[in-house]
């Protein structure tokens, strides 16, 4: 195990080893930069010293001789009292983890050594500044002292000597108030403030290694999927000093804009400071170019090492800097964070630049960043001034404001009036389809990735955050409750379906969508892709929104979608309170001419392409009129009140999700297939008689039992030859089945002759192999991901160890038998990055996802492609 690492010895590529700032501070020393001479204390030993919670006496044997080493280095002495050698000590990690976890600087002052300083420097104002600052960090860092009770008296000092800042003060002012804060240690700890400064070290370098895992740091490792086990490593640095006069100063500068991309120096600087004056914003600081008025040597130099480390790194820069009496050094450089626009244009830009490959590009970006181009976001202005009411999940990204409705017919009258209408729902159902359409967000207090609102959401492309478990949801008062806040009907809500926070009022929103630019990545991404991306889309909205993401047709047209609507939702009614057959295709006629013009219009948008098209899977229950309807249902149909009131009572199920739904309504109610089927067909040959070539693809949801797929494919094959007499013409069509529970998957050997094609509904596979109810599973689930039972959400990112094996059990069966029927997924994980890499492994042709997932699809696909790109 290496323990401990020197600038000199090490490079770039150890990140894992010496963290991201250790790396890059040993690669910036290798080629010559003004880096300030330490060493690194490795993440082996962070790792370690958290599982022991001690540094070992071998280690800090080796430390102090790596003290030693710097003091001959430096010509400096560690306490010494001629010329004092301080020291920094900073975290870092293999990821950039920005102010997450902690720093103390001027180590190795003690009330000895800040006099000889002062002496040196003929400058007591700034070695007392020094180490004041010392003593606030370490009490904060080391003793958990909070650093309120430093600050609070340092405000109180300056308002009673009338300082308008830190810079008025003088010697005497830091004198007095280092003997303050050490008093507040002394108070806060018991102890009196250490005056080794060996003692000083090592209980920085063990307070640093347990910032790891403070809950900021945890809570940014989970947002960001950075594993807990990483560790970071302690980088011991020769401190320089930016607070030591008018010709010092520190700085943050970026070799591009970090928000647009655009090329050219984009930092700040503050003379006379150090580095976390900067940062903290305690001060203002000035524009980087100022640096070019006041000191245009140090500019010039700036600017050549700036182009250098991104030429050099081959992305653009975060470089940290100060300015020592006229002197610069670099402190750190790390790739810049940067928005989504910034990230696509930046990726872009290095490649026409020359300088990376169109396949690093790709590998630079990341599917969020894709999301983000595409919704609006809100500004950052707006985001600083706000605090989150509550938190859900982030089901459909993007950012919405408008004014809360908490039924669908109360969002549909306020969008009629002109309003930007929010949805907040316990749990949406498909009778509220008008509603969200209308809505600018949709909000539930229950359900998870997958339920009904975060499905349809993110086929409409509307924002959507699900599950949020603090909203106490009454839509017969019209108000929520969300801890002490009370959301009434008509007040506005802020919604962030990217990051799932919820907040009170109007935020003011931007847009981030860049078209140009995503067409680029697109065109990049397809070049590269082995696999094919398809739509789960069924309006012409969603499928115009597919096909310009670059959407290869439709991998589910869900017919059930296409039977709300006041035209339609009380025929269908009437379909399933129906006794008899002949009652049933008295319904089913009226819609068959809906559904003859619904495929119609779904072809012509697809013609050329593939279009998979489900028969009527969800339970019946879903269409059944609410019990203040039954009246109007009674009207409408003919039958008793009564009568329809025992017709619902009789179809009532305990578990509807996995009773009468999917192949088994073809079974017991074949006319209803056989409608949609005619309808499928009839719209092809209407539609191919224009000239179009059209391929209509019937998929049979939910079959388990391979005689369940012989009686409907037989049934509809012979329905369709009818259909073909009687038009005396045909078209190319195919009959394929969805794999949707694990017997299907266990007997594919049985199913693979039965089926043109296939495809994996993942959502209802993950519900019955775990024996989880997608709709419910919200209320658990993020427990058992807290407490490691779960290590990843199987409705966001597809199960491998479970799901997983079945499909690729079902896949090899498959491909034993033929090569040539397409397999996809249509499931939700059809378009999670996550899984797309395993989808590939184990054989999938396609995937199929919502519209605004599209674009994500093809990156991930193009950067899990195993053959390289220039």
């Amino acid at each position: 195990m290496k323990n401990i690492v020197w600038f000199s010895e090490g490079t770039k590529d150890q990140k894992e080893l010496l963290g991201g700032k250790g790396a890059n501070l040993a690669e910036m020393t290798s080629i010559g930069l003004p880096v300030p001479a330490g060493f690194i204390v490795t993440t082996d030993v962070c790792r370690q010293f958290l599982e022991n919670q001690q540094l070992t006496q071998p280690l800090v044997e080796e430390i102090i001789r790596a003290v030693a080493t710097l003091e001959e280095r430096t010509h400096k002495s560690f306490g010494g009292n001629q010329q004092p050698l301080l020291v920094s000590v900073r975290s870092g990690a293999k990821y950039s983890m920005p102010r997450m976890m902690d720093t103390i600087l001027n180590l190795g002052l003690t009330d000895q050594t800040v006099q000889t300083l002062a002496a040196n420097t003929k400058n007591p104002t700034f070695a007392y500044d020094c180490y004041r600052r010392l003593i606030q960090m370490y009490g904060d860092v080391v003793k958990g002292i909070d650093k309120s009770h430093f600050e609070s008296y340092l405000t109180t000092y300056k308002h009673k000597k009338g300082y308008p800042s830190d810079q008025s003060m003088v010697a005497p002012d830091w004198q007095e108030i280092c003997e303050v804060f050490k008093s507040i240690y002394m108070e806060h700890t018991q102890e009196r403030f250490p005056q080794d400064p060996l003692e000083q070290l090592l209980s920085a370098v063990q307070a640093v290694f347990r910032s790891w895992n403070n809950p900021r740091a945890i809570t940014y490792r989970k947002i960001h999927k950075i594993a807990h086990d990483l560790g970071t490593a302690v980088t011991v640095q020769e401190m320089v000093f930016g607070n030591s006069g008018a010709a010092s100063g520190t700085g943050v500068a970026f070799t591009r804009d970090p928000t647009t991309g655009h090329r050219g120096l984009f930092g700040e600087f503050l003379a006379c400071a150090q580095g976390e004056d900067v940062v903290a914003g305690v001060r203002t600081p000035r524009p980087i170019s100022d640096l070019a008025k006041t000191q245009p040597e140090i500019h010039a130099q700036f600017s050549a090492i700036a182009e250098l480390l991104e030429d050099h790194y081959k992305d653009m820069q975060d470089i940290e800097f100060t300015i020592e009496k006229g002197r610069l050094f670099v402190l750190q450089t790390r790739n810049g964070k940067r928005t989504a626009k910034a990230a696509v244009q930046i990726a872009i830009d290095l490649v026409s630049e020359g300088k990376i490959t169109k396949k690093a590009a790709l590998h630079r970006l990341t599917p969020d960043m894709l999301d983000q181009l595409l919704h609006p976001i809100f500004s950052p202005e707006s985001l600083a001034k706000a605090s989150p009411l509550g938190q859900g999940l982030p089901a459909s990204p993007g950012a919405a404001v408008g004014r809360v409705y908490f039924s669908a017919e109360a969002a549909v009258n306020a969008h009629q009036a002109g309003e930007k209408v929010i949805l907040l729902r316990q749990e949406t159902s498909p009778e509220d389809i008008d509603g969200m359409v209308v809505s600018e967000a949709i909000v539930t207090s229950r359900g998870g990735m997958t339920s009904h609102a975060a499905v349809v959401a993110r086929g409409l492309g509307v924002c959507c955050v699900a599950g949020c478990d603090q909203l106490a949801v009454d839509s017969f008062l019209k108000q929520a409750r969300c801890g002490e806040a009370i959301i009434q009907e008509g007040d506005y809500l802020s919604v962030d379906g990217t990051t799932g926070n919820l907040y009170q009022g109007a935020l003011s929103l931007v847009a981030s969508q860049d078209f140009g630019l995503l067409q680029t990545i697109l065109d990049w991404s397809k070049e590269r892709a082995d696999l094919v991306v398809r739509a789960n889309a069924e309006t012409i909205e969603e499928i115009k929104t597919a096909a310009s993401f670059g959407a290869a047709g439709i991998g589910l047209a869900r017919t059930e979608h296409m039977f709300f609507g006041e035209s339609r939702i009380w025929p269908m009614r009437q379909v399933i309170l129906a006794e008899t057959t002949e009652e049933r295709q008295v319904a089913l006629s009226q819609l068959k001419t809906f559904q003859l013009n619904d495929f119609k219009e779904l072809l012509l948008q697809t013609k050329e392409q593939k279009c998979v098209i489900r028969l009527l899977d969800p339970p019946l229950h879903e269409f059944l009129p609410r019990p203040q309807e039954y009246e109007e249902m009674a009207k409408r149909s003919g039958y008793s009140l009564e009568k329809i009131k025992q017709r619902i009572h009789d179809l009532q199920e305990v578990n509807p999700m996995m009773g009468h739904r999917g192949s088994r309504l073809g079974i017991t109610y074949p006319e209803i297939y056989e409608m949609q089927t005619a309808a499928i067909i009839e719209a092809a040959l209407q539609v191919s008689d224009t000239g179009s070539v059209v391929y209509p693809e019937i998929m049979l949801p939910l079959i388990s039992i391979s005689e369940e797929m012989r009686v409907l494919r037989e049934r509809l094959e012979m329905y369709i030859r009818q259909i073909f007499a009687h038009y005396q013409k045909e078209v190319p069509f195919k009959i394929g089945m969805m794999l949707e529970t694990p017997r299907a998957c266990l007997l594919t050997k049985e199913l693979a002759p039965l089926a043109d094609f296939f495809s994996f509904g993942t959502n209802d596979l993950t519900q019955m192999t775990f024996g989880f109810s997608r709709d419910d599973a919200a209320g658990f689930i993020q427990r058992y991901l807290d407490q490691g039972i779960l290590s990843e959400d199987p409705y966001q990112h597809l199960d491998k160890a479970g799901v997983g094996q079945l499909m690729e059990q079902a896949i090899a069966s498959i491909r034993q038998q033929t090569k040539e029927k397409a397999i996809g997924v249509c499931g939700e994980v059809g378009g999670d990055p996550q899984s797309i890499a395993f989808l590939r492994e184990i054989g999938i042709d396609y995937v199929s996802c919502s519209p605004y997932r599209i674009p994500a699809a093809w990156l991930a696909i193009a950067q899990s492609a195993p053959d390289p790109l220039s």
